[in-house]
């Protein structure tokens, strides 16, 4: 028998009841506190409805799933201990990764801005995913911008 690393979470995951997708299952899932799923789908499907009031040209899931493929990192930088000194090394991240960091910093963004509703924050946070801009985008930048500074060290990446 293979040694499998994760959960059977993925195999199980069931698309969400208003889009049929996994994607937003899995965003509705990330987003829930304290197992009340009635509520984290309340949140995201509140934000879904904004947008779509506002964007009449691009469907909501198509303008969600841009949202978070803009924000996934490709390169990220990980600490590496070579002859007592430590080196950010920049390496490649895997497509899991990538989309639980991208999940991530937009719920970060979410939660750090207060004062209205987690729709509210999570429509505007979205929105400016999708157009390339906001907190989660520059926290994506900065990631990029770190790995890219540390091209150097590179060569330590095995």
């Amino acid at each position: 028998m293979a040694y499998k690393k994760f959960t059977a979470s993925e195999d199980t995951l069931k698309p969400d009841p208003r889009y049929n997708s996994k994607l937003v299952s899995k965003f509705i899932n990330c987003l829930m506190w304290q197992g009340k799923k009635t509520v984290a789908r309340r949140v995201v499907y509140g934000a879904m409805d904004q947008i779509s009031k506002k964007v009449k040209d691009v469907p909501v899931l198509e303008l969600f799933e841009t949202a978070v493929n803009n924000v996934k990192p490709y390169v990220e930088v990980r600490s590496r201990r070579v002859g007592g000194a430590n080196y950010q090394v920049p390496m490649q991240v895997n497509k899991r990764r990538q989309q639980s960091l991208a999940f991530r910093w937009i719920l970060q963004a979410c939660r750090e801005s207060g004062g209205r509703s987690m729709a509210d924050r999570l429509a505007d946070e979205l929105m400016a995913a999708f157009k390339k801009e906001g907190k989660a985008m520059s926290t994506r930048e900065n990631t990029h911008r770190m790995a890219e500074a540390n091209k150097a060290f590179a060569h330590f990446a095995w």
